[in-house]
């Protein structure tokens, strides 16, 4: 059980507000937020702290993070011993802590275990368990000289390192989708389209055939969840959410009439422009593979032009970063892409509110109000202004609360 803690004297970050609000007392108890007021709060047993007039905000949102992705290249992790993924992985939930990022959307069962039982520090997890691909899809980490034997087993199911499965059928398909939701899964993703990181399929290749889609869609509802889609073409984008995907990861390459169907039918968008650049930057250096190098620029030149075609047709946009390896300490570098394009309170509300939405989570996540999870960061500067302070590894967020626990504090 958390403490009672009172925060005084803070500058409120509303991300449904586009100035601060100043000189608001915040009551923490119990792991949520019990009160929030712009007259001063008292309390007997809460732990009283004075932020003497920096942001207080809710904690962030990534609906798009790998913590098994321990390296750039994903088919040598693949071979790599399971216990070597998971200790390498258990520094990374950390760091996306300290940035801020409080809640993460992803795969891997057994690190939301180990963060809900304290085992590991790390952010809140939904997981998606592994992605579901077709042959030759984007989850197939094979190189072109390796044979799948169709009667062996699965050779990627039991290896932590896997983010995918291979899977082909409708009957395949709905079976998998069975085992990920057994096993733990919070919602499930597929290959909608080809990508970058795996070595044989164009980035313009579709994913699954439609009646797979359908029937993947069909399941993940009987169950009451979703079905989130790597996609990049507007053909690729269309055709997933017509079939009643909801969240389009990347998206990089959508036109205009996509964009409209997508808001049309409620879809919202998950941009990962952060990966782009790092890809291009330090792909290479940190052992990505040369067939996935040379795609890179086919979709990095086009993520900015898109966040520009989502916001024009109305389709809510999620925060993501879909980082790899060594470099997911530019996790928080997405805000200042965005910012190049959306204001600071557009980019604040993507990890956020929106964030909060597709988890199904907005009356618990993204605001600082009574009855919400207590998830608070205290930052030195305005974000609203400039989100420059969100950024690098916490330097200037202080204080990390997650569910009323406080996880760093190096207020003076």
């Amino acid at each position: 059980m958390t403490n009672a803690v009172l925060f005084k004297n803070a500058n409120l970050l509303d991300p449904l507000r586009n100035e601060l609000l100043e000189g608001h007392d915040i009551l923490v108890e119990q792991g949520v937020v019990r009160e929030v007021s712009d007259k001063p709060l008292h309390s007997k047993t809460a732990r009283v702290i004075d932020v003497k007039g920096k942001t207080v905000m809710p904690g962030l949102i990534d609906l798009h993070v790998h913590v098994i992705a321990v390296e750039l290249n994903l088919s040598r992790q693949v071979h790599m011993p399971n216990v070597l993924i998971t200790l390498r992985s258990v520094p990374m939930l950390r760091g996306m802590l300290r940035r801020g990022f409080t809640t993460v959307r992803d795969a891997g069962f057994a690190f939301k275990q180990a963060v809900e039982s304290g085992l590991a520090q790390g952010p809140r997890l939904f997981v998606s368990g592994r992605a579901l691909s077709q042959t030759g899809g984007h989850g197939d980490m094979r190189a072109r000289t390796d044979f799948l034997d169709p009667n062996a087993p699965c050779p990627t199911c039991v290896r932590v390192g896997a983010l995918a499965r291979v899977v082909d059928g409708v009957d395949a398909v709905r079976r998998a989708v069975r085992e990920e939701l057994q096993m733990g899964a919070d919602q499930i993703k597929i290959m909608a389209s080809g990508g970058v990181a795996s070595p044989t399929d164009p980035v313009g290749a579709f994913g699954y055939c439609e009646d797979e889609i359908r029937a993947i869609v069909e399941e993940a509802r009987a169950r009451g969840t979703y079905v989130m889609a790597h996609a990049y073409t507007a053909e690729a984008i269309a055709r997933a959410v017509r079939c009643g995907v909801r969240t389009i990861e990347h998206g990089n390459i959508v036109d205009a009439p996509t964009a409209a169907l997508m808001a049309q039918l409620g879809a919202y968008a998950v941009p990962t422009l952060v990966t782009y650049d790092a890809l291009a930057n330090e792909g290479e250096s940190f052992g990505l593979p040369k067939e996935s190098v040379a795609k890179v620029a086919d979709v990095r030149e086009a993520g900015l032009r898109s966040l520009e075609i989502y916001k024009a047709a109305g389709v809510k946009m999620g925060f993501g970063s879909d980082l790899l390896g060594e470099s997911q300490r530019l996790q928080s570098d997405e805000f200042r892409l965005r910012a190049e394009v959306l204001s600071p309170a557009d980019a604040i509300a993507s990890a956020t509110t929106i964030g909060a939405e597709v988890l199904g989570m907005s009356d618990r996540l993204g605001r600082l109000v009574p009855g919400a999870l207590a998830d608070i960061l205290v930052v030195d500067g305005n974000p609203l202004r400039d989100v420059a302070c969100l950024l690098g590894q916490g330097e200037h967020i202080p204080l990390v609360m997650k569910e009323g626990a406080i996880q760093f504090n190096e207020l003076a």
